[in-house]
């Protein structure tokens, strides 16, 4: 997963300014100009006034600890872990530092040392919600999905009016496989911020796995709504009306996503699914041909031309794509049991019932009625 795009959402916190000494107040008057720059993107104009506020009190640990969340932004993550470092030599006790120094090690890949530092900002305070998330967000791609879910849960408690919060633990309930669960926190989230389409999304894809179908397809709908030019939701309510034996809607919507990225094999393999469906054979071999020529080494994609060929009674067609998918990936018996049958028809039992055997001999069970037939 890449980093800049992963589903969970990391969370900053912003921290009350102290105002002390002479020189801390002008360190904290540049601390909160430079603050507003950064609510404005204004993120090299801050930088520099987070750099005067060091000059003029250079044991400033919150300027240091502001600077380093610009460089965060800014991707110039060993920068501001250098930043972070600083300010957690000078006050030990920041626990924003240490959460903040943690989401830039996860920006760097660096979930285990990530851990540590939110560990650390969660003992100086318990009631750090950020940090929490922050951490389930590293257990999560750590793939310890209990550890997160405990970690979104106690931020829910502690900050329950955050969407990204909830939506982050309805993923995690989702990767668990507690898929209701998961369409609560979505619900949740949608009731906070219903202008977000990957909430939508998400919950149509969870109403999905567990067979609500007609759900999903308005969840889809509605994320489409929200952002239209996103491939990956056309095909998600795709394959919802597949399920749900809309195959003209389904090609509709596959159709939709090729026209968005035309260069996706598996929109191909699934369009010719439906069309397969509604038995449009020529058509369906068609769209699994140019899965095929963007994706040579997919089994499945032989597989599924072999069946339209087959139903066109193209039985050496069908031989030669039961040939191929063989030759790609060897294990798979069904593959053995289709190409006989195809061997079959064209009187070919001999190295039918070769094939037969093999298919048997990898475990495939009932396969009595075609060796009676054939092989006797």
């Amino acid at each position: 997963m890449k980093r800049s795009n992963t589903i969970l959402r990391i969370c900053f916190l912003v921290i009350a300014l102290p105002f002390l000494s002479t020189a801390q107040n002008q360190a904290d008057e540049y601390i909160a100009k430079g603050k507003e720059l950064v609510e404005q993107e204004e993120y090299e104009k801050a930088k520099s006034l987070f750099k005067s506020a060091i000059m003029a009190e250079p044991f400033n640990s919150i300027a240091y600890n502001e600077r380093g969340k610009v460089r965060s932004m800014q991707e110039d993550y060993y920068g501001a872990i250098g930043d972070f470092n600083f300010a957690i030599e000078y006050d030990t006790t920041l626990a924003d530092a240490y959460n903040n120094r943690g989401v830039a090690k996860f920006y760097l890949g660096d979930d285990s040392f990530a851990i540590p530092d939110f560990n650390k900002a969660l003992e100086l305070d318990p009631e750090f919600a950020n940090a929490y998330a922050n951490r389930g967000f590293a257990w999560y791609n750590l793939e310890y999905f209990e550890e997160a879910y405990y970690d979104f849960s106690r931020a829910i408690n502690l900050d329950p009016k955050d969407p990204d919060k909830l939506f982050n633990r309805g993923v995690i309930s989702a990767e668990l496989g507690e898929y209701v669960s998961s369409i609560t926190d979505y619900t949740k989230s949608i009731e906070l911020d219903p202008s977000d389409p990957e909430t939508f999304n998400f919950r149509g894809t969870a109403r999905y796995s567990i067979g609500d179908f007609e759900g999903a397809i308005e969840d889809y709908t509605k994320a489409i709504e929200l952002d239209s030019a996103d491939a990956s939701k056309y095909d998600n309510r795709a394959l919802a009306r597949s399920a749900n034996e809309d195959f003209e809607g389904a090609i509709e919507d596959y159709s939709k996503s090729l026209d968005l990225y035309p260069d996706d094999p598996d929109s191909y393999n699934f369009r010719g699914v439906a069309k397969f469906n509604l038995e449009n054979y020529e058509d369906a071999i068609a769209d699994y041909t140019k899965a095929i020529e963007l994706d040579p080494e997919e089994a499945l994609f032989y597989d599924n031309r072999a069946s339209a060929r087959f139903d066109m009674k193209d039985y050496q067609g069908a031989i030669d794509d039961y040939t191929m998918s063989i030759q790609l990936f060897p294990t798979d018996p069904e593959t053995y049991y289709f190409r006989a049958l195809a061997k079959f028809e064209i009187a070919d039992n001999y190295d039918g019932c070769l094939d037969l055997n093999s298919a048997q001999s990898m475990g495939l069970l009932g396969l009595e009625k075609e060796m009676k037939k054939y092989c006797n």
